[in-house]
């Protein structure tokens, strides 16, 4: 059966059976490894990649069914290529990874979490990982590198587009509603000396 696929942004068809999970799909028809086999029943979570936005368990998932959907892989959460998004810097920066094998679907979680609130407590993450089973850190320092990665996105000049700040003068859509403004108009040239 032919399936048309929107993975991180693009567009990828296969001929792929009907019976194929979404998972086996991206690893070996569409060679994004990142998603991982764990239990392959959907408890540990290592199979995690963003539907619509949405954690979901790509290996209960067939293939066909994930046709017209926006599928996140974690290939797909980097601004650029050698580049690494706000989280997956923020684990790097706090160890919130050992093996590795958990990590993709837990960024690929925290990511989904961080798009819908930039100040998430403590029960809000854990909440948001909890699908996510890690035998190697203890989870502290996953939750670290999700408040870590909240804070800079705080602090960041381009919060995520669809977090709408209110609506401040003279500010075009995609402006942070204050600071930079009053920063810019405050600035005087400076008059060069000859």
């Amino acid at each position: 059966m032919k399936v048309e696929l929107r993975i991180n942004g693009a567009i990828r068809t296969a001929e792929l059976e009907p019976r194929k999970t979404l998972l086996d799909a991206l690893r070996e028809n569409f060679l994004l490894n990142g998603a991982h086999a764990g239990c392959e029943h959907g408890v540990c979570g290592a199979c995690t990649v963003l539907v619509d936005g949405a954690p979901v368990r790509s290996c209960l998932m067939f293939a066909v069914q994930a046709d017209g959907y926006d599928i996140t892989t974690i290939e797909g959460l980097a601004p650029a290529p050698g580049e690494l998004s706000v989280i997956q810097d923020a684990f790097c920066e706090t160890h919130g990874l050992q093996c590795g094998y958990c990590t993709p679907g837990m960024i690929l979680a925290a990511h989904a979490l961080l798009q819908q609130t930039l100040t998430p407590s403590r029960d809000d993450i854990v909440e948001a990982i909890s699908g996510n089973i890690c035998r190697c850190t203890g989870y502290g320092q996953i939750v670290e590198a999700v408040q870590f990665a909240a804070t800079r996105l705080q602090q960041s000049n381009a919060p995520p587009a669809h977090h709408r700040l209110p609506d401040h003068p003279g500010a075009k859509h995609d402006a942070p509603a204050k600071g930079v403004l009053e920063a810019a108009s405050a600035d005087k040239p400076v008059a060069e000396t000859k």
